[in-house]
């Protein structure tokens, strides 16, 4: 698969995850069914939520900045450091999730399984010159 299109999917399921988070900070999915149910209060959610949002933009910018986007070129460095880290969180979440208390979360196993399939595509991938 082309970075391009990594780059492409990956963007898609972030915004799509940050709308599935608003919904979440809507009230329109119950937050009991977020984070592997162990959210006790609606203060948590909120906690949680924005934290999740902001992470969300960070992978966006970042993959912005690795793909062909011209205003978002930066040096390549921090962008894969960044991705590096998104890598390890998507795949140790990817364990969280199978372990959560809910079936909800843990069909979410296969979305940051996916998530971290294709960061490490970006990552491994060797450029051709």
């Amino acid at each position: 698969m082309s970075r391009a299109l990594s780059i492409q999917i990956l963007l898609v399921i972030s915004v799509l995850v940050i709308a599935l988070h608003l919904c979440i900070l809507a009230g329109w999915i119950p937050y009991e069914y977020a984070w592997g149910g162990r959210l006790k209060t609606a203060q948590e959610m909120y906690v949680f939520e924005f934290v999740s949002i902001a992470v969300n933009l960070l992978l966006i910018f970042t993959l912005l900045a690795k793909g062909p986007y011209p205003p978002f070129k930066r040096t390549q460095r921090w962008v894969n450091i960044v991705l590096w880290v998104f890598f390890i969180l998507f795949l140790l979440n990817t364990v969280g999730n199978l372990l959560a208390k809910t079936n909800f979360e843990k069909w979410f196993a296969l979305v940051t399984l996916l998530l971290a399939g294709l960061i490490g595509n970006l990552l491994f991938r060797r450029t051709k010159k």
